[in-house]
């Protein structure tokens, strides 16, 4: 069954199907679209495939992977549909493209970090790392959940000191929560509000280049 979830591919310039490149899936916040993650994930194309992936539900002049009832409470089921959902995209794709299965990424803002952090914990050995910017973990995923994380992924969880969305304390509490399950969390709080710093945006590109084992090349800078 072909995901109905829409999606958009950058290929490496000299890609090669008969290699096997690292591939970030890429997913956005709410009320955005692929193409505010695409921009974001722009300088690591040159080495990674990047997909990103548009939320399935309408939200104002964008779009949306669930809805919620309130600050930090999603609608269960439309949440449980994105998290499935994401699931068959990303095992669909990775039949698709000269996807290296050992270096499976997720890396989202706000929503999309939600809905990464949560496929890390459900996927298992499928994903091995996570790029969690301004999200948080819902209760009934920590309570409810098939937690069954890859011991070796690593997660990269950031949170600004002035956001007015999510406190300071989720990121806190996320990274504490994934330090449970595997000693590879990059806990990063930085002096801002609900968006990516350039500096948060030079040491997220840092983190992947290093955990896929790439040759480092000078981090891009973030034109605002």
């Amino acid at each position: 069954m072909q995901s109905a979830y829409i999606h958009e591919v950058r290929l490496p310039a000299h890609y090669n199907a008969d290699q096997q490149y690292p591939v970030i899936f890429a997913l956005h916040g709410m009320g955005s679209d692929e193409q505010d993650m695409l921009r974001l994930m722009e300088p690591l194309q040159s080495d990674f495939i990047i997909i990103a992936v548009r939320g399935p539900i309408v939200q104002g002049g964008g779009y949306a992977f669930f809805q919620i009832k309130s600050i930090g409470n999603p609608i269960r089921e439309l949440y449980d549909a994105s998290v499935e959902g994401l699931q068959q995209l990303i095992v669909e794709l990775s039949s698709k493209y000269a996807i290296d299965p050992s270096r499976r990424y997720v890396a989202g803002f706000s929503q999309g970090a939600i809905m990464a952090m949560t496929l890390a914990l459900v996927m298992g050995d499928a994903i091995k790392g996570i790029v969690g910017m301004s999200g948080y973990l819902p209760q009934f995923v920590k309570n409810e959940y098939t937690i069954q994380p890859n011991p070796a992924l690593s997660a990269f969880i950031s949170h600004g000191d002035q956001d007015h969305l999510f406190p300071l304390q989720l990121g806190e509490d996320n990274a504490n929560f994934f330090r449970q399950y595997t000693d590879h969390v990059t806990y990063v709080p930085y002096h801002g509000g609900h968006h990516v710093t350039p500096e948060l945006y030079q040491q997220f590109q840092h983190f992947l280049r290093t955990d896929a084992n790439l040759v480092t090349e000078e981090s891009k800078g973030l034109n605002l």
